[in-house]
């Protein structure tokens, strides 16, 4: 289930705190609840991806971006993400999630998240947002300019560069592998 309480706790938060630039950090303090475990007692990776919007909500309400987004009927979309987990985190331990935008090419917005426990990055995630609208994508450049921000789109990391080229070489639609017969009987082309 979605966390509506703690979303709504974190967004109501973050209108009471500083605005900030279209780059700056939003930091949050979180606890895994018994709710967000796996059988391996210890926060759920999926789960870990549904925390980080925790996050990045209250940062587009500090950065304006979600004001800009209502003004024009805009939306946004998660269109791709990378998630490294390296620590546990475990049932009642509390962590803290760092969350920014990196910056903007002519489709995307990349942004950064961390989740930091025990003096230690436990996972870390580069996420890619397409503003939407009716008509399709709308630019980043043109959100910026609905924001009343003049600046250009800081320069991207080589590690995000390189996984952008990474990820333009997949094949979409992705391709099946062979099926079993028992398998053919699902929604899938033939």
């Amino acid at each position: 289930m979605y966390p509506l309480v703690r979303y709504a706790k974190d967004l109501w938060k973050s209108r009471s705190m500083s605005p900030l630039p279209p780059t700056g950090s939003h930091v949050s303090v979180h606890r895994c609840w018994p709710w967000d475990i796996d059988p391996w007692i210890e926060l759920n990776n999926g789960r870990t991806l549904t925390l980080y919007d925790l996050g990045r909500l209250p940062l587009a309400v500090r950065t304006g971006m979600i004001s800009t987004l209502r003004a024009n009927n805009w939306g946004i979309a998660v269109a791709g993400n990378s998630v490294r987990y390296r620590r546990r985190i475990k049932p009642f331990q509390r962590f803290t999630m760092v969350s920014h935008v990196l910056g903007w090419d002519n489709r995307f917005v990349y942004m950064e998240q961390m989740m930091w426990s025990k003096g230690e990055c436990a996972n870390h995630m580069l996420l890619r947002a397409a503003i939407t609208s009716s008509e399709g994508i709308v630019t980043p450049a043109r959100m910026m300019q609905a924001a009343g921000v003049s600046e250009h789109s800081p320069e991207l990391p080589e590690w995000v560069n390189a996984w952008i080229e990474a990820d333009a070489l997949k094949p979409w639609p992705p391709e099946l592998p062979p099926l079993a017969a028992s398998d053919t009987k699902v929604d899938l082309p033939r």
